[in-house]
């Protein structure tokens, strides 16, 4: 499998992560710093242990909700507290809260030191590692407080994905049927007939990357094409955010992604011409995959609220990317509440 060249930096597929120490052993940083949650300190350190023996580990709670300025303010007290200077490197190894967060926090400290990103889930290692939208949540916002700045490097290795429980894995899925959605019918053909628990990832992963990397090469700054990516967010943010608020086991990213991409699916439908059969086949798919959830309970005006102040708005417009058909996508369309509420209505109602 070949290896990914970005603008400024690579994408490496590698399984044993030789390529790490020889990255590192080349840019002879003063010293190393890696970020980990409780999970992938228990799971994933000990892999990158084997290639790499010199570095100090900066621990992290896991979870979406501790993705905020005050683990920042942990992250940079550690920092501060081991000297580290200008000439470090901060390693990112986890999912997609670490790779927000600790690039963001590396982003900040002594205005930049570099980072990596050796992403350990799917859903990371097929979206947020690559891009350079970093950020942390902000109140009901997610990521509202961020900035774009890339990585020094991503080292992709299938290894991680034994330590994924499943429900974790098939998360990463979702991300994978919207880069079929909006930029790749054919693919899309086969995904959904896939057994995805048991097929080869590698080349999954790799065509997914491609999909992203020549919409981000194309809009690095979210300008306009890029805004495709954002296909079932808008809503499925906004559904990821609530729960996160007000239920014990939250909701997943993908698997509120999942609920978004329905929402939106049928609003593409009423105003962007996607097919009565083409949202049925959509929909099919997705619930075959993300089960039905239980969201008549939300509060709708909540809901409102948290897309109201979503960062692809303008000024007080909500704004989505819709499907005209499977395989493009049209952005910066303007939806109203009535809809965003009849969209909800109908994932309701199946």
């Amino acid at each position: 499998m070949k290896d990914i060249q970005l603008n400024d930096y690579e994408i490496i597929f590698d399984d044993s992560l030789e390529s790490v120490k020889d990255f590192m052993s080349a840019a002879n940083y003063s010293s190393v710093f890696v970020l980990v949650d409780e999970n992938t300190k228990l799971h994933c350190l000990p892999v990158l242990g084997k290639v790499i023996s010199s570095y100090t580990v900066i621990e992290t709670k896991s979870g979406e909700t501790n993705k905020n300025l005050s683990t920042c303010e942990s992250i940079w007290q550690q920092l501060i507290e081991h000297n580290a200077d200008r000439k470090t490197l901060f390693v990112n190894l986890g999912g997609g809260v670490i790779g927000d967060m600790g690039g963001f926090a590396a982003s900040c400290y002594k205005r930049g030191v570099d980072f990596i990103n050796i992403p350990t889930t799917l859903l990371s290692q097929v979206d947020s590692s690559i891009g350079g939208k970093l950020g942390i949540d902000f109140k009901y916002g997610k990521n509202l407080i961020g900035l774009f700045r890339n990585p020094k490097a991503v080292f992709i290795s299938p290894v991680f994905f034994k330590t994924l429980p499943q429900r974790q894995f098939i998360n990463g899925w979702a991300e994978i049927f919207k880069h079929g959605l909006i930029q790749d019918q054919d693919q899309w053909q086969q995904y959904k007939e896939m057994d995805v628990l048991h097929t080869d990832m590698n080349d999954i992963v790799f065509h997914s990357l491609q999909i992203k990397k020549a919409v981000v090469e194309a809009d690095p700054f979210e300008k306009g094409l890029r805004k495709i990516l954002n296909f079932g967010h808008t809503i499925g943010h906004a559904i990821e955010a609530y729960s996160l608020e007000n239920e014990k086991d939250s909701l997943l990213h993908g698997e509120a992604i999942a609920i978004g991409m329905i929402c939106e699916a049928y609003l593409s439908v009423k105003k962007s011409g996607l097919t009565e059969s083409e949202l049925e086949e959509i929909k099919t798919v997705l619930l075959k995959h993300f089960p039905k959830y239980d969201i008549t309970d939300f509060d709708t005006e909540k809901l409102l609220t948290i897309m109201s102040i979503d960062k692809k708005n303008e000024g007080a417009t909500i704004l989505a990317a819709l499907l005209p058909e499977i395989g493009k996508c049209e952005y910066n369309i303007e939806i109203s509440a009535e809809e965003i509420i009849e969209s909800l209505a109908f994932y309701i109602s199946l």
